[in-house]
Order: structure tokens, then C-alpha cells, then sequence
């Protein structure tokens, strides 16, 4: 049966053991998008049936998940008497793009310019935030910015309740959004600005924090990780059993996503770990004493740019309902499913079914 085929019968449309309804599983999009970017339809099944002089060529593809996880967060938006605001938490930016996507996400949920809101971070004296791991951290924090936003409307609200000079008097948190610097009635339109309020009350500012608490996974439907399917082109040189890498495609649910260049990005990384780990990396330990015998870069082999084809990245399916913003994690679902791949592409150019990593040329010769 086609590989492709087989993984779209076998489709979970709920929780095989339990029963449960997924939060959001789009990976039947991520197949058929995948496919059709990659071209599977005009695959020829049978193994060796595409060469180009002494040339195998092998078409594989893999699916793959990334478990749910949000640990509990904690954040503090603030907005100031100039109308500038700062979003602060103690989580840590490993260079993922953290910084980037709570900025964007605060001055998306408070309704101000990007460049009018900071975010602070990497201070144990802010509110807790868990380590940045698991691909939970967006999910976490933007959960705890978020609520803390909706608890800082209530201050403002608080403040004009029995204001006979807002328009936002006696106005609910569910009655009002933010645009503009302003706090504005969803059903007229009529609104006040952040620094208006704060100056006709005398403050210089209004703070509020929120939190996020992981969601359990005992009601009727369990949270998702992310989902992806790859499908990877291999050149396998018929007389010496070198394999390259020619193309691969990555076509990934991730619920909203909050910056496509900074997912796309570890998307990209996570990838090019991957052809590492179905080509390329080996820990080889001493036998005897247990030592690590090649703990160097100059023996360790890690993938370099000459060995990393065109990477094709596509976001495909819906926000994920687990968290008030949308998202899922989507840092490490580069990795998972790229080596299965490449290793089914390998079967497909050769014959050869090889199951330990990293495939050698001589497992091809």
C-alpha cells in the first residue's frame, strides 16, 4: 500500500484508547498539503524504479507529533501614563524568538504598536515562568499574558465604573477590546484611551498580572501537540552508496502561529538536525572503558550548509482552542519524522530497509 495512503486510513479522528475528541488534529492537512507540494502523486512505488544515469532517487515521507505540554506561568503587563505598556515574566529567550512573539502578542491584546510595548525578561524577581523546553513555553506564556491583559482592562473598567465622564463606564472586561491605545466598546465603538484614564484619575500607571495553569487532560477532550508530515528526495550514487539529501518538504500544524519567520525558523534548524541524526551523527563509546571516543567536532560529523538541500516550510491548519491565543508549540517537530523519511526514501532508491541510525553507505552497497 502506498505510505501515503496508509497513514490517511489509519487517521485518528479522536483518541483510539480513550475516546476522547482531540483540542485540534490537522495532520490529515498536513499529509495532503505536504503531498502536494512534494509532488507524491507522481511517485513510481516500486524500489529502484527511478534513476538518473548511475543515480537512485528515492521518494519517502514520515508523520510525526510533538507531545502537548504547558507548564504553570505567570506574567505583569503594565501600562503607563505616557501609553507605552511592559510585559514582564522570568522566563528565558534561548534565541528562539520568545522576546519577539510576547512583544507582538502584547501589543496585539493591549492595542498598541510593537514598538510601544517592552517585554522583560530573565529575572527570577518577575512573576515565575517555567524553563523554555517541551515547545510549551509560547503556549504558557501567552496564556499568562493574556489573562493578565483581560485583569488589566478590569483595573481600567474599576477605574471608570462610576465615571460619569468615560464611556466606558459601567463597561464589563467581555464588552470591551483594545485598538489604538484604546479601550474601546465592542458593540458601539465608544472608547477611551489608556492615557486619558490614567491622567483624569492621577496615575502614572495600572499593572495587573495573570497566570496559566496546565490545562488536565481528564475531561472530554485532551490537548494536542503539534503535527507534521515530511517528505524527503534522496540521491543515492549507485557504484559508492553516497546518500544526499535533495529536497525536503515539511508541512506542519501548529495551531495560530504567532510569527511565521521565527517558527519557520525552527522548523528549518530542527530539520537540518534531523539529516544529521538519519546521515551524519554518531556517538561512538569505547567499549571498555565506557569513554566517549569521537567528543569533538573534528570527529563528531554534524550536517554543514553543503549538505542541507532546499527546505520547504508550510503552516497548514487551525488555531488550537487549548489556549485563549491559539498556539501550539513547535520548536522540536523538526526533528521527529525527518530521519524516518529520509530513511524510507533511502528503501525507496535501493531496496535496502535499513533500521539504525545514522544510515552508513555501506548498510546501501
Amino acid at each position: 500500500m502506498d505510505p501515503l495512503e496508509l497513514r490517511l486510513r489509519n487517521h485518528a479522528d479522536e483518541h483510539p484508547v480513550t475516546g476522547q475528541q482531540w483540542s485540534r488534529n490537522d495532520l490529515r492537512a498536513c499529509y495532503e498539503t505536504g503531498a502536494e507540494m512534494f509532488g507524491w502523486a507522481r511517485r513510481d512505488p516500486e524500489p529502484r524504479s527511478t534513476r538518473r544515469s548511475r543515480t537512485l532517487i528515492g521518494y519517502g515521507m514520515a508523520g510525526t507529533s510533538f507531545f502537548f505540554y504547558q507548564a504553570d506561568c505567570a506574567a505583569r503587563v503594565t501600562v503607563r501614563a505616557d501609553g507605552a505598556a511592559v510585559v514582564e515574566s522570568s522566563g528565558m529567550d534561548l534565541g528562539t524568538g520568545t522576546y519577539t512573539v510576547m512583544t507582538q502578542l502584547g501589543a496585539e491584546l493591549l492595542g498598541l504598536p510593537v514598538e510601544r510595548v517592552r517585554m522583560v525578561m530573565g529575572d527570577s524577581s518577575l512573576p515565575a515562568a517555567p524553563s523554555a523546553g517541551g515547545s510549551g513555553l509560547t503556549g504558557a506564556m501567552g496564556t499568562a499574558i493574556h489573562t493578565a491583559s483581560r485583569h488589566l482592562f478590569q483595573s481600567f473598567l474599576d477605574l471608570v465604573r462610576d465615571d460619569a465622564d468615560s464611556p466606558l463606564r459601567g463597561a464589563a472586561p467581555d464588552d470591551v477590546h483594545a485598538e489604538d491605545g484604546r479601550i474601546v466598546r465592542t458593540d458601539d465603538g465608544r472608547g477611551e484611551a489608556y492615557t486619558a484614564i490614567l491622567a483624569r484619575h492621577g496615575r502614572d500607571a495600572l499593572s495587573a498580572e495573570g497566570s496559566a495553569e496546565s490545562p488536565g487532560q481528564d475531561g472530554a477532550v485532551v490537548p494536542t501537540g503539534p503535527y507534521a508530515a515530511k517528505f524527503a528526495e534522496v540521491h543515492v550514487d549507485q557504484d559508492l552508496g553516497v546518500i544526499r539529501v535533495a529536497r525536503l518538504v515539511t508541512a506542519a500544524h501548529c495551531g495560530r502561529v504567532l510569527n511565521e519567520k521565527t517558527a519557520r525558523s525552527q522548523l528549518v534548524g530542527g530539520t537540518v538536525g534531523g539529516i544529521g541524526m538519519a546521515l551524519l551523527e554518531e556517538t561512538v563509546t569505547e567499549p571498555h572503558t565506557g569513554r566517549i571516543a569521537n567528543p569533538t567536532l573534528g570527529d563528531y560529523l554534524v550536517a554543514v550548509n553543503a549538505d542541507i538541500p532546499r527546505l520547504d516550510v508550510r503552516f497548514v491548519g487551525r488555531p488550537d482552542p487549548t489556549n485563549p491565543n491559539g498556539t501550539k508549540g513547535c520548536g522540536e517537530l523538526g526533528i521527529p519524522g525527518t530521519a524516518a523519511a529520509i530513511a524510507n526514501a533511502v528503501f525507496h532508491a535501493t531496496g535496502v530497509r535499513v533500521r539504525r541510525l545514522p544510515i552508513r553507505i555501506e548498510d546501501v552497497l
